[in-house]
């Protein structure tokens, strides 16, 4: 058995506000995880705590990104700490915060060789400048991590050191949960012509559990070793409505569940993110209760 090391990355630099002088809530995410009972749920055997960075709406010099700068240096920061982690053979569990952590995490997980990724989320968050609206003052990097991943996007996002060339060529990733590719209007279709295998949350209630393990079965055994990014959206909002992005139809948290459990305990696997709940829109508490306990379940064989 791995011991887990807690990382817990108080982080919303990535968002968009959704009025003025809002400012999103999911920074808060570690500490009402952590109120809720993650310590006892997990028992890890390090707790590391970044500090929270500041969060900003204004323009910054030689960027379209909001909070560019600041983003990278979290990034760099988490990065060392994953390194570090890995580095001990410890698990490092990251709690954010929202999905931009996943680049720091993969920036240090490189560190000690190539990887794949499996990406568990809503949403592609494959936005980049060949698919964006150019003419927007400034750009949310929740949405772009995985295409910042790929290499596609600014260099505060995909330039990271020690590592040449983007953190994640397409055929090292799959992409689970994605539930607007679908849509007339949906922006990013390019994801499409990639090499980047696809499950659409339509294709994996089809599916089930064991069928969407089977179909990352080629992805996780080319490269043997992967990072799990689970952005708690992948949940359907009657669920899980605590999140910048709801939407439905999610993946069943039974089969969701067996899903990250059987990647978990894999091997290979050698880290995971969870991002983007939001205890702001958490009033009662309860919802941070249920996703620790959904955490526990997910860990139990671990």
């Amino acid at each position: 058995m791995r011991d887990i090391d807690l990382i817990r990355a108080p982080f919303n630099l990535g968002l968009r506000p959704l009025r003025p002088g809002h400012e999103p809530g999911t920074w808060r995410a570690p500490q009402a995880l952590t109120e809720a009972g993650l310590v006892e749920a997990l028992v890890p055997a390090r707790i590391i705590d970044l500090q929270r960075p500041s969060y900003s709406t204004e323009p910054q010099p030689d960027t379209k990104l909001r909070n560019g700068p600041a983003i990278r240096s979290f990034n760099l920061r988490l990065a060392d700490l994953v390194a570090d982690t890995i580095g001990r053979g410890a698990f490092p569990l990251v709690i954010g915060g929202d999905c931009t952590i996943l680049l720091g995490a993969l920036a240090g997980a490189r560190c000690s060789g190539p990887l794949s990724l499996v990406h568990v989320d809503g949403h592609s968050d494959f936005r980049h400048p060949g698919n964006d609206d150019d003419n927007l003052p400034l750009g949310s990097a929740a949405g772009m991590d995985l295409a910042a991943a790929t290499g596609r996007g600014e260099t505060l996002l995909t330039d990271w050191p020690g590592i040449a060339g983007p953190l994640l060529r397409d055929d090292q990733v799959i992409q689970i949960g994605e539930r607007e590719n679908r849509d007339a209007d949906y922006a990013w279709r390019d994801i499409e012509a990639t090499d980047i295998t696809q499950v659409d949350v339509f294709a994996a209630r089809e599916l089930g559990a064991a069928g969407v393990l089977a179909k990352s079965e080629p992805v996780l055994a080319g490269n043997g070793r992967h990072w799990l990014h689970f952005d708690v959206d992948a949940l359907d909002q009657s669920v899980m409505p605590a999140v910048d992005s709801p939407g439905s139809p999610g993946i069943d948290p039974d089969e969701l569940i067996a899903i990250l459990a059987a990647l978990v305990a894999r091997p290979g696997c050698v880290g995971m993110d969870v991002t983007i709940f939001d205890p702001d829109l958490d009033q009662t508490g309860e919802l941070a209760v249920w996703l620790v306990n959904f955490l526990r379940r997910v860990f139990d064989g671990f």
